[in-house]
């Protein structure tokens, strides 16, 4: 915490949503690794348009919330997002974040240190059991093989 933080707070910091939450997590997967490569963005987009959680949502409204999520990121860093995000997600929500996620990572067929970290990290915060874990990988490397 600096030392102004209590007197001006975060401009414009509000509480985020279920739907900020999901894609936050999402684009901490694609930025763990220090840089987000244009085929990691447009994965995500593809991720986020099919799901129901955005139902009507418009290419402003995803650009924004993107955008707004990338300067989280940027101001506080991927874990901080992370831990933020995680507590807005709905339980109900946390092994298809955690599923989504691995999918991202494992597109490119290259999983970076500090991506393993990243989904070690998401299982942890997300309380999803190792085993439970470990099968959606197993699933994503099927998915992804090819």
């Amino acid at each position: 915490m600096g030392l102004f933080d209590s007197i001006f707070g975060e401009r414009g910091q509000r509480e985020l949503t279920k739907q900020e939450a999901f894609a936050g997590i999402l684009m901490g997967a694609i930025a763990s690794d220090g840089h987000i490569s244009s085929e990691e963005a447009q994965g995500l987009c593809t991720i986020l348009s099919r799901m129901k959680l955005y139902d009507n949502w418009t290419d402003e409204k995803f650009n924004n919330m993107l955008n707004r999520l990338l300067g989280m990121i940027k101001r506080q860093g991927v874990e901080s997002v992370l831990r933020a995000c995680a507590q807005v997600l709905p339980e109900r929500l946390h092994e298809t974040a955690f599923a989504n996620a691995c999918d991202l990572i494992l597109a490119d067929g290259v999983v970076e240190e500090e991506e393993k970290e990243y989904l070690n990290q998401l299982q942890q915060i997300l309380g999803i059991s190792g085993d439970q874990a470990i099968t959606i990988v197993e699933v994503m490397i099927i998915k992804n093989r090819g």
